[in-house]
């Protein structure tokens, strides 16, 4: 993989990916990665979809385990503990196509550049976003939750819910969250900032997702739930 002035630098990743009935979204996702990361290694982990997610999954040579439990957060505990890969860093993508991937080789970049920074996010609230990859509902909550995770909490982000991040495996390996859906972002935040790791974004633009949204109103009051728990840690 290019680093940059034509030198070279060799690394291995893993993704993780949560996945429930996304048969629209996760074969371009799955797709792109592999355009941008031909190397990289995929763990799917689904849900129990009822649709045709596993299926073009496998067919894209990804691997396949399936999460006991339900939510976001359960399907990333149980990558984390299932995983047997020796890989430097993880990627946590959603299989619904809204982030772009070819940001993904920058992000590793930046870490093999920096040894203090534990994660790398993409940032989608910056001069690329566009209100129509979002609904309003979703873009005021999303800003007032960010608000929120900053002060309550002292690890400042300017978008602490993306779903777009690189994370150093030794990080991840072992870590047993006790967030189940999607609050997952808020706990991992602050697990890497406990284990002394700092965290960086990078602008990213955020497309509308393929398949139906499951993010809902409920969802945000169990992420504000999340934030007032981590600050009490």
């Amino acid at each position: 993989m290019q680093k940059g002035g034509g030198t070279y630098w060799t690394t291995t990743s893993l993704v993780l990916m949560a996945a429930l009935n996304e048969e629209e979204g996760i074969g371009p996702t799955i797709s792109e990665l592999k355009t941008y990361l031909p190397n990289t290694q995929i763990l799917v982990v689904d849900g129990r979809s009822v649709d045709r997610t596993v299926e073009i999954a496998k067919n894209l040579d990804a691997d396949i385990c399936y999460q006991e439990g339900e939510g976001k957060g359960d399907a990333i505990a149980h990558a984390i503990k299932v995983a047997d890969y020796s890989v430097d860093y993880a990627i946590m993508v959603d299989a619904d196509f809204t982030y772009p991937t070819a940001f993904l080789p920058t992000m590793i970049n930046t870490l093999e550049e920096n040894p203090k920074v534990g994660m790398v996010c993409g940032n989608r609230f910056n001069s690329h976003f566009h209100l129509k990859g979002m609904r309003n509902m979703f873009y005021m909550g999303n800003r007032l939750l960010a608000f929120t995770h900053n002060m309550l909490n002292g690890v400042r982000m300017r978008d602490p819910l993306t779903g777009l991040r690189v994370i150093r495996w030794n990080i991840l390996k072992g870590w047993k969250p006790k967030s189940t859906g999607f609050d997952i972002e808020v706990e991992l935040n602050h697990h890497v900032e406990r284990r002394g790791y700092g965290i960086q974004e990078i602008p990213i633009p955020y497309r509308p997702r393929l398949g139906e949204k499951k993010l809902k109103v409920k969802h945000g009051v169990l992420i504000l739930k999340r934030m007032l728990m981590e600050s009490t840690y």
